[in-house]
C-alpha cells in the first residue's frame, strides 16, 4: 500500500491518500488513490499525450495607404 500528501476539494486541505487493494494488479503503482478523510476517490493520469496541433494561418500581406 502506497499512501501520498494531496490536495481533496471535499476536505478543503492536504489530506493522506492511499492506494486501496488493487484488483488490476498494479500494486502501489495503481492509479487510484482514496482519501483517508473523507473517502473520496481520483485516479491519477498516468499517461502523455501530445497536444494537438494549430493550423498555421498564411500571413496576409498588408495593404499600405496611399
Amino acid at each position: 500500500m502506497s499512501d501520498r500528501e494531496l490536495y481533496c476539494d471535499t476536505c478543503e486541505g492536504v489530506v493522506l491518500f492511499e492506494t486501496p487493494p488493487c484488483a488490476d494488479g498494479h500494486d502501489a503503482d495503481c492509479p487510484e488513490l482514496v482519501c483517508t478523510g473523507c473517502g473520496g476517490a481520483v485516479l491519477i493520469a498516468t499517461f502523455a499525450f501530445r497536444a494537438p496541433r494549430l493550423a498555421h494561418r498564411r500571413a496576409v500581406p498588408r495593404r499600405r495607404a496611399a
